[in-house]
């Protein structure tokens, strides 16, 4: 015993004075609440905690899923060293410190689990300072990540690593932590002999979005509250002063970024307005900037409607400019209108595809030179090479449509825009068939 450790009852008030989602964290697999794809019995991370595996682990998932409380777990069941590291607080000097410490320990026989939370805020000089001591078995490194290892994690770490994706709990899960905290004497709040309807437990759990940690801070405040106004029971009237404003999950340069984007396109896309209006406020109200928004409007417009409704690319600008010349909250509902006229607008990919396949062919195909008759002359010496020759003025046929090459010879024949029946481009189609057939027509027979 250290001289300055705490003397047991100081350890109890210590205890007592911790959060309540501290106190109530699982020590051991069976109090571990979710997960079950991994931890069921059978499954990767139980058998590779079973069997003492020392291999290196990368957790990811949202807040409050659990990822520090099983670090701590496989430590105390491999009865190894656990060492936390912050990797908002620490830099190469600790990481150098802590490993050199760990080396020494390995030496006298001692296990040393490494728990670096937010391991996706080191840089990349940082985490290559693992590396060697990850390979040695120095230390088995156990890193806690809300970001897609993928994109934050460097290869060679994550090579080296098992990553296991954990998921945010469910309301059920969520509901029963709350109860066994309600009915704990020794860690939870079961002194204070309080009552909670099955509705505002389902509140809380629908309120907490999968983060048992949340779940855990509401209840306490509203657990506070109503000892304070001396009442029996939590009521929903007590729960919700203790939610307030929910704060969503969200990193406008991390993956939830790019997930929420992409929901709301792919719902534009397959014209289901009231998903649109659903993932564009999830967006706006957990802090995106608005003009992004109205960015990927705009190219919703002329992706995923094109032509097929001219108008939908002058909606999403004009919201744009309603929303620049109203600000937030009211140039909100602009955003919201445009995405809403877009999901329901006819859909139509021909053009995106057109420009698509004009640049397959630009890099492709050889650049051959502008056809004569589609060069101006505004000099005689153009002219006696041939510039302009032959090019006729449409406005001064019949029909405006010359039976006229545009294209060079090496695509002469090569047909980009296929316009579908949606909307307006059923028109153009139409449109498109008439005057391939006027450019076809021999000059003798219209000139008949």
């Amino acid at each position: 015993m250290n001289l300055f450790d705490p003397l047991p009852g100081d350890r109890q008030a210590l205890a007592a004075a911790q959060p309540l989602a501290e106190r109530m964290r699982p020590r051991t697999l069976e109090e571990f609440a979710g997960q079950e794809h991994i931890l069921a019995p059978g499954k990767p991370l139980r058998v590779q905690i079973e069997r003492d595996d020392p291999g290196s682990i990368i957790f990811w998932g949202p807040p409050g899923v659990g990822k520090t409380t099983l670090a701590k777990i496989i430590a105390n069941a491999t009865k190894a060293d656990f060492i936390e590291f912050s990797a908002v607080l620490s830099g190469i000097k600790e990481i150098k410190q802590v490993m050199s410490e760990a080396q020494k320990a390995r030496q006298y026989g001692t296990r040393t689990i490494l728990f670096v939370d937010e391991i996706h805020r080191f840089n990349k000089a940082q985490q290559d300072a693992f590396l060697p001591h990850v390979e040695r078995g120095n230390v088995r490194l156990i890193g806690a990540t809300t970001e897609n290892p993928s994109f934050e994690i460097i290869g060679a770490l994550l090579s080296r690593c098992r990553v296991y994706v954990l998921k945010p709990l469910t309301e059920e899960q969520i509901v029963a932590l709350l109860r066994r905290a309600l009915a704990d004497e020794t860690r939870g709040l079961g002194r204070m002999q309080l009552t909670i309807p099955d509705e505002v437990l389902q509140m809380i759990a629908l309120y907490a979005s999968g983060d048992a940690r949340t779940a855990y801070n509401v209840l306490e405040v509203a657990a506070t509250t109503a000892k304070e106004l001396g009442a029996a029971a939590i009521t929903q009237e007590i729960a919700r002063d203790a939610m307030q404003k929910r704060v969503l999950l969200y990193d406008k340069a991390g993956e939830e970024h790019y997930n929420l984007i992409s929901a709301l396109h792919k719902s534009v896309r397959n014209s289901d307005a009231d998903a649109s209006l659903y993932w564009l406020g999830r967006m706006l109200e957990s802090g995106e900037d608005p003009l992004y928004i109205a960015r990927r409007l705009v190219r919703m417009a002329v992706e995923d409607i094109g032509l097929a409704d001219p108008q939908a690319l002058g909606v999403a600008i004009a919201a744009r400019d309603a929303f620049d010349f109203l600000g937030i909250p009211e140039g909100n509902l602009a955003l919201a209108q445009a995405a809403a006229y877009l999901a329901l607008a006819p859909k139509s990919n021909a053009l995106y595809t057109a420009y698509g396949s004009v640049l397959e062919d630009v890099e492709r195909t050889a650049a051959e030179p502008v056809p004569l008759h589609l060069r101006n002359a505004p000099t005689g010496l153009m002219k006696s090479m041939g510039y302009g020759a032959g090019y006729q003025y449409a406005h001064d046929l019949e029909g405006k449509v010359a039976d006229m090459q545009c294209l060079p010879d090496n695509l002469r024949d090569r047909v980009y825009y296929h316009p579908t029946k949606e909307g307006r481009e059923a028109e153009l189609r139409k449109k498109m068939e008439e005057l391939r057939k006027k450019r076809s027509v021999p000059k003798s027979d219209a000139a008949d």
